[in-house]
């Protein structure tokens, strides 16, 4: 507030601070623990980089104290982490239902007896794993006579 042009008499009245205390505090040097937590952030920042935003605290805790020897608890590293707004990723991504827009409609109405060729064809589609990759496989079937249409080529 005083650097905003606020009086620091009036600031402190505000705040019930003593005018005293903000002195001291304003003058005082930085403390052993805050020289340590500015140092750890800077560490635990340049671990969380190198993991590409995947470590959470226990990774980067376990870095820390198994790969730079640094002894420090595990709610510093929260805490920590926290102030500088870095999260790891959680685990596995979890299974979503599909839209009502993604879904398919069914233009046949489930009624495939048909009394003319040529009039509904169905398809269906599978994949095969190889070694080489998927391998896909497509046929096209006329709904009358249960015959093959067509089959895709190759891309």
């Amino acid at each position: 507030m005083a650097g905003e042009g606020i009086p620091v008499e009036v600031a402190c009245r505000i705040l019930a601070v003593s005018v005293s205390g903000y002195y001291a505090w304003r003058d005082r040097r930085p403390s052993l623990r805050g020289i340590r937590h500015v140092w750890l952030a800077d560490l635990i920042r340049q671990i969380h980089q190198r993991s590409r935003g995947t470590y959470g605290t226990r990774r980067v805790h376990a870095e820390l104290c198994l790969g730079h020897q640094v002894p420090v608890s595990h709610g510093a590293v929260e805490l920590l982490m926290r102030r500088a707004g870095l999260e790891g990723l959680s685990g596995r991504p979890k299974w979503r239902r599909a839209k009502p827009v993604q879904i398919a409609t069914d233009l046949g109405d489930r009624a495939f007896a048909r009394t003319e060729p040529d009039r509904l064809w169905i398809t269906d589609i599978t994949d095969h794993p190889t070694r080489e990759g998927k391998v896909y496989c497509c046929v096209v079937l006329d709904a009358y006579s249960r015959r093959v249409v067509g089959t895709p080529g190759p891309p």
